[in-house]
């Protein structure tokens, strides 16, 4: 007798779940022990695999509620790539609309920061501009530069502090988080990504660069965003951090 799949995914997810029929041992007999180790040992991964994911989730919630939590995701939100190094991809959704959890809001963005570093981490090499590129060009032609950003930028909007909450809880000594909004980007100057925070208006800045806005664009829909959004400080922050990989004149012809 063969075994229905998606039963047999729902049963591994669910502990609840009777064992499917038709599902027997190496020697013909019903697997009901046997499928249950091996239910309990997939369950554990995977929820070994978020753990190590989100470290910083891990510690928020406190070790009881994470698993409490992370067993409730696996069970609607099983792996889809057999690479466990990217599982959770919808873990930050699933916290901040998780109503339990719903009054910590910024648990997914939080979440999203996590995410992102490891995206970062496997996105694809390419080589910066030199620090000084944007020197190189006349004053009056740079509200037409179009810049491309590096595979490994990541840019995460929130209305939290989520740079500081994640940096108190992985940077020893960095000061409690106040209550302000904070933008984050992801960089990848070298081998490691890092979490960055952005002035205010710079994530609507780095966003529209993303989407091949010019210079001038973009710092006209950041000012727009945040009146005191520092174009100096968003670029320095860009090519500082190598996640620009090229700059070019639009065609004004």
């Amino acid at each position: 007798m063969s075994v229905d799949q998606t039963l047999f995914r729902q049963a591994l997810l669910d502990a609840a779940a009777p064992v499917p029929t038709g599902l027997s041992d190496g020697d013909g007999n019903p697997a009901g022990a046997r499928f249950s180790v091996y239910r309990n040992n997939v369950a554990v991964s995977l929820t070994e695999a978020l753990e190590t994911g989100f470290p910083v989730i891990a510690k928020l919630l406190g070790e009881q509620n994470f698993k409490a939590i992370a067993g409730l995701f696996l069970r609607q939100s099983p792996p889809d790539v057999p690479v466990m190094m990217f599982y959770g991809a919808k873990f930050p959704d699933f916290l901040s609309e998780f109503e339990p959890i719903k009054h910590i809001g910024y648990l997914g963005d939080v979440a999203e920061i996590e995410l992102a570093l490891r995206r970062s981490y496997h996105a694809e090499d390419a080589a910066p501009v030199a620090a000084d590129a944007l020197g190189q060009i006349a004053p009056e032609h740079l509200p037409n530069v179009v810049m491309k950003l590096a595979p490994s930028v990541e840019v995460i909007p929130s209305p939290w502090p989520i740079y500081d909450i994640w940096a108190f809880n992985t940077i020893e000594g960095h000061p409690k988080p106040q209550a302000q909004a904070q933008d984050v980007i992801v960089v990848r100057a070298e081998f490691d990504p890092e979490p960055h925070p952005l002035p205010p208006g710079g994530a609507t800045f780095t966003t529209a660069i993303a989407k091949g806005a010019t210079l001038g664009d973009a710092a006209e829909r950041a000012t727009e965003t945040a009146e005191d959004f520092d174009l100096g400080a968003a670029l320095g922050l860009l090519l500082s951090h190598g996640a620009l990989t090229s700059i070019t004149l639009e065609d004004t012809a």
